[in-house]
């Protein structure tokens, strides 16, 4: 296992999917893209907040319908201290940019997880 892959294993406490099927593919594509991966979340100095970061995942798999992505990433928003104000504007941007109908498909899941999470 590469430095890069290792480093991702431990930050998350698991090997996101990707990674790990890019690693079974071919050794070098796997560092690859778990060096895309740290990079993509890296913390930078004037750099958007990681609070943030997932507040524009979480539009992007709502906006998406990605229900089960979006449900996971609700995790992170409370672990990062998301405001329900912020979740629920984010997913009334999502209901902009995604359709009415992904609003209405993704918002049980999303408003029982907020529910779950104590929202």
């Amino acid at each position: 296992m590469g430095k890069n892959i290792q480093e991702i294993k431990d930050v998350k406490g698991f090997l996101p999917r990707s990674v790990a099927y890019a690693e079974r593919l071919n050794e070098d594509f796997g560092e690859g893209l778990a060096g895309f991966y740290k990079s993509v979340w890296a913390e930078r100095e004037g750099g958007l907040s990681m609070k943030n970061k997932h507040l524009m995942v979480f539009a992007v798999a709502c906006s998406n319908n990605n229900v089960e992505s979006a449900v996971k990433i609700m995790e992170r928003l409370h672990k990062f201290g998301a405001t329900r104000a912020e979740i629920v504007d984010t997913m009334m941007i999502a209901a902009w940019t995604g359709g009415i109908q992904n609003f209405t498909d993704f918002s049980a899941a999303i408003l029982k997880e907020m529910e779950k999470l104590g929202y």
